[in-house]
């Protein structure tokens, strides 16, 4: 124990690890030489591998909140599986997608970057000279603004954690510093904004105000977990904005133009605008905010009475996660998980605890904080702030009743 009467790191560790241990080998008992699978003779190799059969895995296509599994060509968005999902990485394949209009097939060769506005040297760029550029390379989150809008007015009870938090996945990205960029065609010091726009047919521009935080941060990206950009995902090149909403990762990125004020494109007056309770909206409601959820047990699971682990994964725009604490009682007490080391900034931070449930009904709901001091909001707080009239930035405490047949349900809280 520490000198203030809460279980230190090292206590936590070797309690839950012992009775991991003893619960594993307790079901291992029933186990003998005779059930151990025997050799096997292998497939050839090839060029790509691909999942065992045994694993059904997938996205979910998405046309809008309540507007699920509809025909791939209606959809707006597809989510990612974080039920399915283990570790803090998105599998490139599984990592969620957004798109206003489809997603283009760009020639890497033909393609060109614009850099130019308020510089004194306006410069083009192909992928090659890109690539031949200093790089860097950070895991971190991307998140759709529309995140957890299944959650505003009421909870369906069927939804799963892919259904109400899976327009968020994390990615190792690797491209040029923007500020590299901005070194090469000199931009003028009255120059605190910058427009990016995509290849996309919609024309995704977002208005992107220069902080040092922004400046420090940015890179227009050309790989992603190790290979080059999927179509979906940008190919051949994207804007990485950590932290900060999905929308201005600009993807299909093509032109870079500096100024001395927003361009108020419709991307930021007709959309991508937060309307509040007063019935005034907010502009340029840019970063994305300390969150987290439970995946499992998580909606539409069934658990039995006993042992059980409890997992999910935290988020902040802010920084790294510091803390995340679980309620097995309905947010009437909390414990802190355990972090799956290392947390990094803006980056999903795995979380865990170990839980003997008694077989009573109850609500599981966790809360994370971030190295901030930023913590995530009960949905009643949340919504007294905000109301009901919004659609993006929903990131209030996620809670999953279980009644006493095990059953998990998606409840407000």
């Amino acid at each position: 124990m520490s000198q203030h009467g809460r279980p230190s790191r090292r206590h936590f560790i070797a309690t839950s690890t012992g009775l991991a241990a003893s619960v594993a080998a307790g079901q291992a008992i029933a186990d003998t030489l005779a059930d151990v699978p025997a050799r096997a003779v292998g497939a050839d190799l090839s060029g790509h591998s691909e999942r065992s059969k045994y694993v059904k895995i997938g996205r979910i296509p998405e046309a809008g909140p309540g507007k699920r599994n509809v025909d791939p060509s209606d959809a707006i968005n597809s989510k990612a599986p974080l039920d399915k999902l283990v570790g803090s990485i998105t599998p490139t394949d599984l990592h969620y997608e957004r798109s206003h209009s489809g997603v283009p097939d760009l020639d890497p060769a033909k393609h060109r970057l614009l850099v130019h506005g308020m510089v004194r040297k306006p410069l083009v760029f192909n992928v090659d000279d890109l690539k031949a550029m200093p790089s860097v390379s950070r895991t971190v989150f991307i998140e759709c603004t529309g995140n957890g809008w299944e959650n505003w007015h009421r909870a369906d009870e069927n939804l799963t954690v892919q259904n109400t938090h899976g327009l968020v996945s994390t990615n190792e990205w690797t491209g040029v510093p923007l500020r590299f960029l901005i070194d090469l065609v000199a931009k003028d010091r009255d120059s605190t904004w910058m427009l990016a726009e995509g290849s996309d047919a919609a024309g995704v521009a977002r208005s992107i105000p220069l902080t040092d935080e922004i400046l420090n941060e940015a890179f227009v990206a050309y790989g992603q977990n190790g290979e080059p950009l999927r179509p979906a995902h940008g190919f051949p090149l994207r804007l990485v904005m950590p932290g900060f909403e999905g929308n201005l990762n600009i993807k299909w990125l093509r032109r870079l133009e500096f100024g001395d004020r927003p361009w108020m494109t419709r991307w930021e007056t007709a959309r991508y605008t937060q309307l509040q309770a007063n019935g005034k909206a907010i502009q340029f409601q840019l970063r994305m905010e300390t969150n987290s959820a439970i995946t499992s047990p998580s909606g539409t699971m069934t658990i039995k009475p006993g042992y059980n682990r409890i997992t999910g994964l935290a988020w902040s725009g802010h920084g790294k996660i510091a803390k995340v604490e679980i309620s097995t009682d309905g947010a009437k007490s909390w414990k802190e998980a355990e972090l799956n080391l290392p947390a990094l900034p803006k980056a999903q931070t795995r979380f865990q605890m170990d839980w003997t449930w008694d077989g009573k009904p109850t609500k599981i709901v966790s809360r994370s904080t971030d190295d901030k001091g930023k913590v995530q909001p009960d949905r009643k707080s949340f919504i007294a702030e905000v109301g009901t009239n919004a659609l993006f930035h929903y990131h209030a405490q996620q809670t999953w009743s279980i009644d006493e047949t095990g059953k998990v349900r998606n409840v407000l809280d």
